[in-house]
C-alpha cells in the first residue's frame, strides 16, 4: 500500500441559512441523497458531513454543495456545482449510443480542496507506481490521496495479465501535468494527479478528430479500445473518456463517486 491516501480542504464559505433557504435544502437533501452518499462514501477520508447544502470537510473547511442555478451545457462545464457533477448518469454499459458527459462536469474548487490547489501542492502528494511490470515496466506517477495510487497499481496488475492488450498499455501518454484543457480555460483532471492517458497511438480524442475546438458541434464517435480493458478501470474506480460524448478514449480519470452513484440509483 503506498499509503498517505486521505484528503484535505483548503477554504471556508459562509454556511449562514435563512429560514427559507434551509427548507429548500431540506427538499434538495431528499432529492440529491444518493449523490450525497455518494460522495461521503468514496471521499470518507476528507469528508465530514453534507447537510443544510453545505460540504463540511473534516479539517473544518466548507463550500456550498448546489448554487441552485439551471444552466446549459456550455455552462455546466464552464461553472458547475458539485451538484452538477451527477447532472449526467455514467454509462456502464458497452453501447456507445447511451454515452453522456457524465464526469467532464468537474468543479474545480471541490478537486482543490481534495487533491490541492497549485502544482506544488499536488506535487506533495504524488506516489511512484510500476506500470504492468511484465508487459510496459514503466514508472508512472499519481496523487497517493484518495488511494488514487493504490487503485491504479490494481488495475496495473489486473491489466498486466493480458498480453493481447500491450500495444493499449506501452507508452503512457501521461499522468499529472498541472495545465489547462485545449481550447478552455478549465483545468484538466491531469493536474489532480488522478488520471492516465494510456496509448495515444491507438485512441481517439474529440477535438483531434474533428480537427476543432467547438463542444457545441455534432461528432462522429471513434474508438479503438476494447472494452473489457475499460471494465478493469471501472472495477476500480476510474471512469473512461470513450463513454464521454466528448470522447477521449486514452483517457482514465478516478472517479469512484459517479460509478458508485449510478450504480446504486
Amino acid at each position: 500500500m503506498l499509503g498517505n491516501s486521505s484528503c484535505s480542504g483548503q477554504e471556508n464559505v459562509d454556511v449562514n441559512k435563512t429560514t427559507s433557504e434551509s427548507s429548500l435544502v431540506s427538499t434538495q437533501s431528499t432529492k440529491h441523497s444518493n449523490s450525497i452518499e455518494s460522495l461521503l462514501m468514496k471521499y470518507y477520508q476528507d469528508i465530514d458531513t453534507i447537510k443544510n447544502n453545505i460540504i463540511v470537510f473534516k479539517n473544518g473547511k466548507s463550500m456550498r454543495f448546489d448554487d441552485n442555478i439551471q444552466k446549459n451545457g456550455i455552462e455546466l462545464l464552464d461553472n458547475p456545482d458539485v451538484e452538477d457533477q451527477f447532472r449526467f448518469d455514467y454509462n456502464l454499459s458497452k453501447n456507445a449510443s447511451s454515452n453522456t458527459d457524465a464526469g467532464r462536469i468537474r468543479n474545480e474548487t471541490f478537486f482543490k480542496f481534495i487533491y490541492g490547489a497549485s502544482a506544488a501542492e499536488v506535487q506533495k502528494n504524488l506516489g511512484t507506481i510500476l506500470w504492468c511490470p511484465s508487459l510496459v515496466n514503466q514508472r508512472i506517477q499519481v496523487t497517493k490521496k484518495c488511494g488514487v495510487a493504490d487503485s491504479l497499481q490494481k488495475v496495473s496488475f489486473a491489466l498486466d495479465k493480458h498480453p493481447e492488450w500491450k500495444k493499449y498499455l506501452t507508452s503512457v501518454g501521461g499522468t499529472f501535468n498541472w495545465r489547462k484543457i485545449s481550447g478552455t480555460s478549465r483545468l484538466s483532471a491531469h493536474s489532480f494527479g488522478m488520471t492516465i492517458d494510456i496509448n495515444i497511438a491507438h485512441s481517439n480524442y474529440w477535438q483531434w478528430d474533428c480537427s476543432c475546438i467547438d463542444e457545441r458541434k455534432s461528432l462522429q464517435y471513434k474508438n479503438s479500445i476494447p472494452l473489457e480493458l475499460v471494465e478493469i478501470f471501472e472495477r476500480y474506480g476510474f471512469i473512461w473518456g470513450g463513454k464521454w460524448l466528448h470522447y477521449d478514449t486514452m483517457h482514465f480519470e478516478f472517479r469512484p463517486e459517479i460509478i458508485d452513484y449510478i450504480r446504486n440509483k
